[in-house]
């Protein structure tokens, strides 16, 4: 397609074409509707001039009768540029005047369009258009005058020449303009394909264009890079998952495998078999806990547990998940301290909050304990309203985390050095995390000094 052909078949050059029409007609009727109006007032004018020059010749009559009459129509017919007159007879024989008229004009009195010649221009003159009125005075003589079209014909040669050239100018400056418009979307709309092109070959890194200017091709070009980021996060999240799955769970499969070929190379009686079984059961139970992790956080992430929201209290799970947590920190040697005020209202998924406040209780009795041997450490569960925002807190006295690790930590199957002796597969702030931004908040690793604070803060009604 030509460059011509494009530049007519985009949106703006037809919206800008219908503009064109649209205006150029309603131009057109404002021109004609001045040109009509302006032609009445001349008419008017004309009218007035007939009537008063009429009710002058009437007050002649009256004063001398029709040798009065004819005289002064004569002599006034004489003059250059005056006005029509014509006295005849009751029989229609012209007496005095300027003008010739068809037969049967002066039958009817009253207003009349007819068409005239000036007698004084004989044979050569030239058929004219007047408004006359015909009186008919005593004595059944006629007078008749009127006054030529001639001044409505020059202004309206006069109106007509400008509005022709200006309805060839609102086009040519129209089409033009359509022109200009159409080139400059048709521009932001070619980069904005050439961009998306080369995204669709694989290269997620490109970014529309942005000018500047706030207009509508600007919004449109940040919502889709905001959309090309997520989808971007989204495939780079996707590639290290699929990473440290192959990498994290290589481990335990292997440990699977080993367990079974041993039981088939060393066991002897029922009670090594079972052991190896055992030890079996422990490896898929983990994998599944692994996978089960897995799926729960990409239902967060897909926000398919939307429809499974409800209106619970926050305070009321907080101490549902410290009870059910309280004899296992017990067993570490750790005292759990609940602080939960209720009610504390949320619209959310009672699952998965349960779940994530589950996996933070979890994480702070495996890594909570005291440096110090001997001490008794203290984890705190707490829930309390900060504005608009729900908070649940987890807080422990252990080695915490240093600042620089913690936007890591929350990333899928990453785990530090001094947490690869305990059991778990570093899913767990990952599951939190997505929660906290399925229902609009966030999830915050913050110094407890000693110790790590990690708050859930979500929206007073999320979802």
């Amino acid at each position: 397609m030509t460059a011509l052909g494009k530049l007519v078949r985009t949106t703006a050059f037809k919206i800008v074409a219908v503009y064109l029409l649209v205006f150029a007609l309603f131009a057109a009727a404002v021109i004609v509707y001045l040109a009509r109006h302006t032609q009445q007032l001349v008419v008017a004018q004309i009218t007035e001039t007939v009537e008063a020059e009429i009710r002058g010749l009437e007050e002649q009559y009256r004063v001398g009768g029709i040798n009065r009459l004819v005289s002064v129509v004569e002599t006034r017919a004489a003059q250059p540029g005056s006005n029509l007159y014509l006295v005849t007879t009751f029989a229609g024989a012209a007496i005095v005047g300027n003008v010739d008229v068809p037969t049967g004009a002066l039958d009817k009195p009253g207003w009349s369009e007819i068409s005239y010649r000036r007698s004084e221009e004989g044979d050569a003159a030239r058929e004219s258009r007047a408004i006359v009125r015909v009186l008919l005075v005593s004595g059944g003589f006629r007078l008749l005058v009127g006054r030529d079209f001639e001044e409505r014909e020059r202004l309206r040669q006069i109106l007509a020449q400008p509005a022709r050239w200006a309805v060839v100018l609102l086009v040519v400056m129209g089409v033009a303009g359509g022109v200009f418009v159409a080139r400059r979307v048709l521009k932001r709309i070619e980069a904005m394909t050439a961009t998306s092109e080369r995204i669709m070959t694989g290269d997620l890194g490109g970014r529309l264009a942005v000018d500047g200017t706030g207009d509508e091709f600007d919004r449109l070009a940040s919502s889709l890079n905001a959309m090309l980021e997520r989808i971007e996060g989204l495939m780079a999240g996707l590639k290290h998952v699929s990473d440290n799955i192959a990498h994290d769970l290589k481990t335990p499969l292997t440990r699977l495998r080993n367990h079974a070929e041993e039981a088939l190379r060393k066991a002897k009686s029922e009670a090594e078999y079972r052991a190896a079984l055992e030890a079996t059961i422990e490896e898929s139970d983990g994998l599944i806990r692994t996978f089960d992790a897995l799926l729960m956080i990409a239902r967060a992430e897909a926000g398919e547990t939307r429809a499974n929201m409800t209106d619970f209290d926050a305070a009321e799970v907080a101490k549902s998940v410290a009870e059910l947590y309280e004899p296992l920190a017990e067993e570490k040697g750790l005292r759990l301290v609940v602080k939960a005020d209720g009610p504390l209202p949320v619209h959310a998924s009672r699952e998965l909050i349960g779940q994530a406040l589950a996996n933070l209780v979890d994480n702070a009795i495996k890594h909570g304990a005291p440096a110090a041997s001997g001490a008794t450490g203290e984890i705190e569960v707490a829930a309390r309203r900060d504005g608009e925002r729900t908070l649940l807190m987890v807080s422990d006295r252990g080695p915490g985390i240093a600042e620089r690790d913690r936007a890591r930590v929350i990333e899928r199957f990453v785990r530090l050095e001094s947490s690869r002796s305990q059991p778990g597969a570093g899913l767990g702030l990952s599951l939190a995390a997505a929660v906290a931004r399925l229902h609009g908040g966030e999830l915050r690793l913050e110094d407890h000094a000693p110790g790590l604070r990690v708050t859930l803060a979500l929206s007073a009604r999320a979802g």
